[in-house]
């Protein structure tokens, strides 16, 4: 989806238009309007990923959030890039969303098709790594937090699908 071409510039097609990237900042105005385009007229891409053994069913998708002005994209599915092309894995990678509030943090996991109980939750130092497993989704997916947390404090809230999970700040 995304080529390096001369000068550092990174070229990226969302299937609706090309965005050049430059320098840091270059092109965020582009890309924030053609984000705003893309959510208004709900486009979807779909089409055949070559070199996939036959019947296999990947998800992939990428979301773009800014941060302190900067841009943050984090892709999310079940395909991966490998150096013999893509491949689909059987687990998947869920949309997840950190948040650093005053005193703790607070993470937002997209977990559809999993029962609570099939959902596992470890946290080591400023690393929270999530899993869960169901008859017939799969998700897992390393979290780095934005500081230490206190793994005593962690409090879960499940409902539709949607993992909130708060930890207190250490220190």
């Amino acid at each position: 989806m995304a080529k390096k071409e001369e000068n550092d510039k990174v070229e990226v097609d969302f299937g609706m238009g090309k965005i050049s990237f430059g320098g840091l900042f270059k092109g965020l105005g582009n890309l924030i309007d053609l984000a705003s385009k893309l959510s208004e007229e709900g486009v979807e891409k779909r089409g055949e990923i070559k070199g996939l053994p036959k019947g296999a069913k990947g998800v992939y998708g990428f979301s773009i959030r800014t941060l302190a002005g900067k841009p943050v994209i984090e892709s999310f599915g079940n395909i991966r890039e490998t150096a013999k092309g893509p491949v689909v894995e059987e687990v998947r990678e869920p949309i997840v969303d950190v948040f650093d509030e005053e005193d703790h943090i607070l993470v937002i996991a997209e977990l559809p098709g999993v029962s609570e109980d099939k959902i596992k939750i470890e946290v080591t130092g400023d690393i929270l790594n999530l899993t869960a497993s169901d008859t017939d989704k799969k998700y897992a997916k390393e979290i780095l937090l934005p500081g230490k947390v206190n793994p005593a404090s962690l409090k879960t809230a499940y409902k539709n699908g949607i993992l909130e999970i708060t930890l207190e700040k250490e220190g």
